[in-house]
């Protein structure tokens, strides 16, 4: 598959020396680094002659909706238990059309992932385990690509991150072309630094990493007023749509960053739109407040 991510100059106040690399245009529904992330799993599925997907995710997961239409396209079955109580909003809508069988599961019983595969597709020899995000060696494997599809050098290299998986890949990227570039990673979850833990079981060498752990706005898919008005300036004066989830946070954490004058002079700064825009869907009440 030929893929459109190209690497366009950010025009948004005080961001003039900022690029984006445009991973959120790759496919509507099998976005950004979800697209990433499955590439090499997918391939995996076809080695090992699997034909169901197994996964998990929140009810407003863009991992669930990349999955089922990633299935539908390869002709393969999907699966998702998805974590809380049985919900109907537009995310699940898509995976219902893309044929994906929705398995709501108790919060308790969603953290042992592995034995909900086990009792219930542990006696179906085609069902293939996928974690919940894509969370894999073969998620790392595809999002170190990133860093080959790069023209020009940057000074530092901007992503969110809720698993750490993307920012694992972007290291490994980074270490195997040997680049000064250094990585800054803003986890959108509270409590952020266990990321750091989680880059260093995919990627030894994490000299190059550093994280933002201060733009959470209040933890995982929690946001604040000033968030929510910054999204909304953002998008309307650049014409690129960002999440309350993952990119509104990593682009206001740029802009803040350069507003305390934290970069060297004439740096080039390159973030990551990981995609995953449909997630502004449950966040819709809020933002029409703004």
């Amino acid at each position: 598959m030929q893929i459109y991510s190209p690497v366009q100059q950010l025009h948004f106040q005080s961001l003039t020396s900022v690029y984006v690399k445009r991973d959120d245009l790759i496919d509507p529904y099998i976005s950004g680094n979800k697209w990433r992330k499955l590439k090499y799993i997918l391939q995996d599925v076809a080695l090992k002659g699997k034909k169901h997907l197994v996964t998990f995710g929140g009810a407003y997961s863009n991992h669930l909706v990349a999955t089922a239409a990633a299935a539908a396209r390869a002709n393969l079955k999907a699966t998702a238990f998805v974590r809380g109580e049985q919900v109907e909003n537009e995310l699940l809508l898509l995976c219902h059309l893309f044929g994906m069988q929705l398995i709501f599961t108790d919060r308790e019983s969603y953290r042992n992932k592995q034995h909900l595969f086990t009792s219930h597709f542990g006696d179906d020899d085609e069902a293939y385990f996928i974690d919940e995000g894509g969370a894999s060696e073969e998620a790392v494997k595809g999002c170190a690509e990133i860093i080959t599809e790069l023209t020009e050098p940057f000074d530092y290299i901007f992503c969110a991150a809720g698993t750490g998986t993307t920012a694992a890949g972007l290291l490994r990227g980074i270490n195997q072309e040997n680049l000064p570039t250094q990585l800054h990673v803003i986890p959108v979850l509270k409590g952020g630094d266990f990321i750091a833990k989680e880059i260093s079981q995919y990627e030894n060498d994490v000299s190059k990493l550093h994280l933002h752990t201060d733009y959470h706005f209040g933890g995982y898919a929690k946001t604040t007023p000033e968030l929510l008005q910054f999204i909304k300036t953002f998008s309307a004066e650049t014409g690129m749509l960002i999440d309350p989830v993952y990119t509104g946070k990593l682009f206001y954490a740029i802009y803040d960053l350069v507003r305390k004058n934290y970069f060297k002079k004439d740096a080039k700064i390159l973030a990551i739109h990981t995609g995953g825009l449909l997630g502004i869907l449950g966040m819709k009440e809020k933002l029409f407040r703004f």
